[in-house]
């Protein structure tokens, strides 16, 4: 079965720093761009990171104003994870956070259209409290 699995749901405090993980389940995420969306609360769901599958070349990152400076993606293809290190978390980035995964990106990565995603994960609740 093809699938991604994030890690569960968190609760902490502004300021502070967390790690979401999503692994890979029933295909190679080497062969993938990866990207990280957010649904605030009464929001549409937004792409706010992604990284693209480079074959020979680094991977390009890209971030949202909202998010840039402050998290860091990242991939592990040996264990099939890919990450989002979080720092300096507000209020504001409560939310679900999904991560998905395409094979029609290569080196370059786009998260503007959410449809070009085949693979999602379950989300993973994130609260910030002030």
């Amino acid at each position: 079965q093809v699938r991604l699995r994030q890690s569960g749901e968190t609760w902490i405090q502004s300021g502070g720093s967390l790690r979401l993980s999503c692994e890979a389940r029933g295909f190679h995420m080497a062969n993938f761009a990866a990207a990280w969306f957010r649904q605030s609360p009464g929001k549409e769901r937004q792409g706010i990171s992604c990284i693209g599958r480079g074959v020979g070349v680094p991977d390009s990152t890209n971030y949202a104003d909202a998010v840039k400076g402050r998290f860091i993606i990242s991939r592990d293809n040996a264990n099939g994870l890919v990450h989002l290190l979080m720092n300096n978390l507000k209020p504001e980035d409560t939310g679900v956070y999904f991560c998905a995964a395409t094979s029609s990106m290569s080196a370059d990565c786009s998260y503007d259209n959410d449809g070009e995603y085949g693979h999602w994960g379950q989300g993973t609740w994130v609260n910030v409290s002030s």
